[in-house]
């Protein structure tokens, strides 16, 4: 037989356990160069600019 857990897990117990697992609004900024919201260190999927130059020609 398999060990069992001797005490039922309270609510409290349960929850705080569960504090952190909620999913996190993602942090958007504005591109320099058209001013869509796009993911930070990442290149705009509008345009194709980052860090003020042009990476992909749209």
């Amino acid at each position: 037989m398999t060990p069992l857990p001797k005490q039922r897990t309270s609510r409290g117990r349960k929850n705080r356990r569960r504090a952190h697992d909620a999913l996190k609004t993602r942090a958007l900024v504005q591109c320099s160069n058209c001013g869509e919201k796009r993911l930070p260190h990442r290149v705009c999927p509008n345009c194709g600019f980052y860090k003020g130059r042009e990476v992909i020609e749209k």
